[in-house]
């Protein structure tokens, strides 16, 4: 075989275990040396190395670039990733005599660099960034792997375009973490519309996130890394190309930017001194990161809480879709309450600030303009929705203009990313302020203008007087605008207040007759609320009876809020409220009967567990879920039960499960997400973090909840009071020891015995750790639950839970919180009652 002299043999060498026998590392394969089999090549400073691998237990080799002398050894770049070495036969890397790096086997190229311009006498080296070079007798480089990447970007690394030899640098995931071949995802600059070098992340053609346009500063979609290093961004927008790249300020620092095989894009960074990767930016983070989820007009917020979307404006914007917006359905985005109507030419513009800038597709851009020349040339375009400046630094600087509808909107805290906008609204909704001003400063100029002609003697007396009188019919007018919409907001919440409630009323002595003036035989037990009895009503219908005990800690309140709440839901999943009793100090609720009573009483004991399969399990697991939906999305009114538990779950004759007890319930209106109250209630072990501690529920309050009782149903063990002889963790942090030890299997109930599908336990449990996740806004919605309970796709991996804690004391981990640390009782906060 005829070539240039320098021949690299490299053979099969199992992966993350690099040990060769008297191997030689050099940083160059030039004409003069000579590579055994073994060998590899190295960087000058021995940062990086090149081999081959094998990804997992994968028999496949692959060339491929990892950081050297770092235990846990990482691949940063795969060169035959389409065309995987199969079989034992020696591998050889070689410049041949026209001056390419080729990979061969058994005499097939498997690989080969794409040299524009081939030199006879080359030489190949391996840089400390990481960068494998191609270079001609004059240094100069005609090939470099950078100008390839795959699915990691170094320090130095560009994404974007090169608009000279038209190559496109972008990552592309993995397959999986064991097939370096192409995945779905990837990830580079677009360079459609304003070259705003907007970062986009696509599965297939289908984008998923979104950076936002750079400001010169940052990305107005991207907020702050989690570490106390500073990156640097270099962003090229010129003739040539248009790029992206990034740098430590601490070059000794090794830190890699990887695109994975679910679409995540993770910043690490090495810990000095340290055995691990240390992630410093994870991105999408949440919901809210999801490409155009909200539609348009609407922005996507995200707090302790909450994760929903809303119109950028209620006052100025209104769903599209009411009844779909109260379902969480999103899709159709928010439009202008109030027409736009260009013809009258009063029109005007409304500032937003703090949200990451809409996509800019479809835009137009001028870095000359100030921010007063392009409200002028937006006000002159009908077609024009918007402006700002693309330019953050010195003050402000540059046009772009906006001529489609908004979308792709987040909002963001003050400080913590996020832009200024100023979107053009119709004349009356600009408020009645401007408009007065407007009024008085035509007026002004037009009475000053005729006061002139007739002479400036009188004007200052008549000038002043005008302006006062013009003002206060402006503020005549607001007061009284503003009464009528108060006016028209009060009748409306009155008369939602005072609908009338279908329900039928029946006497005490009915009550009394059907459970046999409520003998103690017939008891069927006994809550916060006070004793449930068994009864028949004349027709033979049976019937439960609830009946408020005179030393509750509830009372009348819950009373009326169960009535309130329940006797409006119709579920499946929910327990039916056939009517109620009121008669003096008697109040009796009376429910369906359930031949088969609470969970509780099946899978907290070892006989009647063993009746209660997984098959059944998972049924009700889906079946609390499907309730939960109902209530937070598709009722009403948006209802957060507050007190989900084990206990409160019914079971009919066919072991359908069915959410019960009401009594501290709250109802949402369809704008509202979260609420606090001083007074929590609720139980242990099943309490979010965010309502125990600070009084604060919403919709991920019940997420947690049920996070809770799917561990609970999955290992038939209770989460408080639970005993590991190998630790003090409760429930929750037992089966994030095993989760995380990729052992999640050991956590099913031993009365199961073999009779279950491993793939739908380890997805319950992984399901049931993502709902007890630390920080409620990394919680899912119940519509996302019951889709990953459901479907086969890859589920994201859960966070530390909230309570990782000891036997008897809820003990949160509030490392990363704002909350403090120490269990429950220590506050004063709140005052809790456990029921």
């Amino acid at each position: 075989m005829e070539a240039a002299g320098i021949i690299l043999l490299l053979v099969l060498i199992p992966f993350y275990q690099f040990q060769q026998l008297n191997a030689v590392e050099l940083d160059t394969i030039s004409d003069s040396q000579f590579l055994r089999d073994g060998d590899t090549l190295v960087s000058t400073a021995g940062v990086f190395e090149l081999g081959i691998f094998r990804p997992g237990n994968s028999d496949n080799r692959y060339l491929g670039i990892w950081f050297k002398n770092i235990p846990s050894t990482t691949v940063v770049w795969v060169a035959n990733r389409d065309r995987p070495v199969i079989g034992t036969s020696p591998v050889v890397l070689q410049v041949n005599d026209q001056g390419i790096l080729v990979l061969n086997n058994n005499n097939t190229a498997i690989w080969s660099a794409n040299v524009t311009r081939p030199s006879q006498k080359a030489t190949a080296k391996l840089h400390d960034t990481g960068n494998l070079v191609l270079m001609d007798q004059s240094k100069k480089i005609i090939w470099q792997s950078f100008d390839y990447p795959t699915d990691t970007l170094l320090p130095g690394m560009k994404l974007g375009r090169s608009f000279l030899t038209n190559i496109e640098w972008q990552l592309s995931s993995w397959k999986s973490n064991q097939d370096p071949n192409l995945g779905e995802f990837t990830w580079g600059a677009d360079t459609l519309g304003y070259p705003e070098n907007k970062l986009r992340v696509r599965e297939g053609p289908q984008i998923t996130f979104r950076g936002g346009p750079w400001s010169n500063q940052r990305f107005s979609g991207v907020s702050t890394f989690n570490s106390n290093l500073t990156f640097t961004y270099a962003v090229v927008i010129n003739a040539t190309e248009m790029s992206f790249s990034y740098s430590l300020d601490e070059s000794s620092i090794l830190s890699r930017t990887t695109l994975n095989s679910s679409g995540q894009l993770e910043s690490w960074v090495w810990v000095e001194n340290g055995t691990r990767w240390q992630l410093a930016l994870s991105l999408p983070r949440d919901i809210c990161d999801t490409y155009n989820i909200c539609s348009g007009y609407a922005s996507c917020s995200v707090d302790m809480i909450q994760q929903s979307c809303a119109c950028l404006d209620e006052k100025r914007f209104v769903p599209r879709s009411q009844k779909s917006w109260e379902r969480a359905d999103w899709s159709g985005g928010c439009v202008r309450r109030t027409p736009l109507d260009c013809k009258n030419g009063s029109e005007g513009f409304i500032k937003y600030s703090n949200i990451k800038l809409p996509d800019t597709e479809n835009t137009w851009f001028n870095m000359s303009m100030n921010l007063k020349d392009c409200q002028a040339k937006c006000l002159k375009n009908c077609s024009c929705m918007a402006y700002a400046n693309p330019d953050i630094s010195l003050g402000g600087r540059g046009c772009l203009l906006w001529f489609n509808d908004l979308f792709d909107i987040r909002e963001y805290s003050v400080g913590n990313g996020g832009q200024d906008i100023f979107i053009r609204m119709a004349s009356s909704e600009l408020g009645n302020t401007i408009f007065c001003c407007f009024i008085l400063v035509t007026c002004f100029q037009t009475i000053e203008s005729n006061m002139k002609k007739k002479g400036g003697a009188k004007v200052k007396i008549i000038l002043p007087v005008t302006i006062v009188g013009v003002l206060l019919i402006g503020l005549i007018l607001t007061w009284l605008v503003c009464a009528r919409r108060r006016k028209q907001a009060g009748g409306k919440s009155l008369h939602e207040n005072n609908e009338d409630i279908q329900l039928p009323l029946f006497s005490f002595s009915t009550i009394a007759t059907a459970t046999a003036s409520f003998s103690d035989k017939n008891v069927l037990g006994e809550g916060g609320f006070g004793p449930v009895y068994k009864g028949y009503l004349d027709e033979g219908v049976e019937i439960a009876v609830k009946r408020l005990s005179k030393t509750s800690s509830q009372g009348v309140d819950e009373f009326k809020n169960e009535v309130n709440s329940i006797s409006k839901l119709q579920h499946r999943n929910l327990v039916k409220l056939l009517g109620c009793c009121i008669e003096g100090d008697e109040r009796l609720l009376i429910y369906e009967y359930m031949p088969n009573k609470s969970l509780d009483s099946f899978i907290f004991d070892k006989t009647e567990s063993m009746t209660l399969d997984w098959t059944k399990r998972f049924s009700i697991i889906k079946g609390i879920a499907r309730g939960l939906l109902y209530l937070h999305h598709d009722s009403r009114l948006r209802i957060i039960h507050r007190d989900l538990k084990v206990s409160n779950i019914l079971l009919d004759q066919d072991m359908n499960p069915k959410i019960s007890d009401f009594g501290i319930a709250r109802s949402f209106g369809g704008n509202e997400t979260q609420a606090n109250t001083h007074r929590v209630v609720g139980t242990y072990g099943y309490m979010a973090p965010e309502y125990a501690l600070d009084g604060v529920f919403s919709i991920k309050s019940d997420v947690f909840s049920f996070g809770v009782l799917v561990l609970e149903i999955v290992s038939g063990k209770k989460n408080r009071g639970f005993i590991h002889p190998e630790h003090d963790h409760n429930l929750i942090g037992h089966a994030w020891s095993v989760y995380t030890e990729g052992r999640s299997i050991e956590l099913i109930d031993e009365t199961l015995a073999k009779s279950y599908s491993p793939t739908e336990v380890i997805r319950s449990i992984q399901v049931g750790l993502l709902c007890v996740q630390q920080n409620a806004g990394d919680r899912p919605n119940m519509s996302s639950v019951i889709m990953m309970l459901s479907g086969e796709s890859a589920l994201p991996d859960p966070k530390q839970p909230a309570f990782f804690m000891d036997k008897d004391f809820l003990v949160a981990d509030f490392s990363s919180s704002t909350y403090p640390a120490g269990s429950v009782s220590d506050l004063t906060v709140t005052e809790v009652d456990c029921r």
